[in-house]
């Protein structure tokens, strides 16, 4: 059974192998070997780094004691991280994690959500409603990645009413 609860600061190491198996895994179909690996170098924690996490709306799915993804927002509406392990992928998780995402977002007030979603992460937003602004390609080290800007208008939206099945993670 699929849980959620906050993120807290213990879940950053889960959270980082979680971003690095849904980069170098389950991208793997739509970005070359080279694109994966500037775009999650390592599976290792920066300590160095403030855990941005931590000043962001941030949850966590969790099945059997193992954290099997995390969804994040900003307070201005920035979706700023969705990811999910690999071998879950398409079995609810995401679905999980955003439907708690866009009760907060509501709570708040806000009327509009954006994104800078990956080509999987496209489809999962894309069949819950979010329009594709543009496309762009931004560089990360030697390689250039597409990702899309994308935009939600909260007004017209139905929590948990996708029109296919769940999706991958979103952005580079």
């Amino acid at each position: 059974m699929i849980q959620t609860r906050p993120y807290e600061p213990q879940d950053r190491a889960a959270c980082k192998a979680v971003y690095y198996r849904a980069v170098r895994e389950g991208a793997a179909a739509v970005y070359t070997p080279a694109q994966r690996a500037a775009w999650a170098a390592s599976p290792e924690v920066d300590l160095t780094t403030p855990d941005k996490l931590l000043d962001q709306w941030c949850h966590v799915s969790v099945e059997g004691g193992v954290i099997t993804g995390f969804m994040s927002l900003c307070p201005d509406g920035y979706l700023d991280m969705a990811f999910v392990l690999p071998e879950v992928m398409g079995k609810g998780h995401s679905a999980a994690l955003y439907e708690g995402l866009i009760a907060h977002a509501r709570g708040l007030g806000l009327s509009r959500l954006t994104v800078h979603a990956s080509h999987l992460a496209r489809r999962f937003f894309g069949r819950r409603g979010w329009q594709v602004d543009m496309a762009e390609v931004v560089e990360i080290g030697d390689q250039k990645l597409t990702r899309f800007a994308m935009s939600l208008d909260l007004a017209g939206v139905t929590a948990g009413a996708p029109t296919g099945a769940d999706g991958p993670p979103p952005h580079p």
